[in-house]
């Protein structure tokens, strides 16, 4: 068994809303400040600790645990996890 950093990356579908990142966005246009940026996107991430036998397993258990406890909602977020060595 190892241990696997695995993180769990959540936002927005693209074309669903994002009113924090738009409220962000909005605060630098008001300010005057940044105008190269034009989008700004949020997410949210969780970082699990776990051990498992291999990156896969490390994945697949995480996923699992997500979908569980229903952490994101499937129509209108996108989820990305990441497994990484300890």
């Amino acid at each position: 068994m190892a241990i696997f950093n695995v993180h769990v990356t959540i936002e927005n579908k693209p074309g669903m809303n994002d009113p924090e990142g738009d409220t962000i966005l909005n605060d630098l246009v008001l300010k005057g400040t940044h105008k190269s940026i034009s989008k700004i996107k949020t997410a949210k991430m969780l970082k699990f600790t776990i051990e498992e036998k291999d990156k896969k397993s490390a994945q697949s258990k995480v996923q699992e645990i997500c979908d569980e406890l229903r952490i994101y909602n499937p129509m209108v977020s996108k989820v990305t996890i990441n497994v990484f060595s300890d």
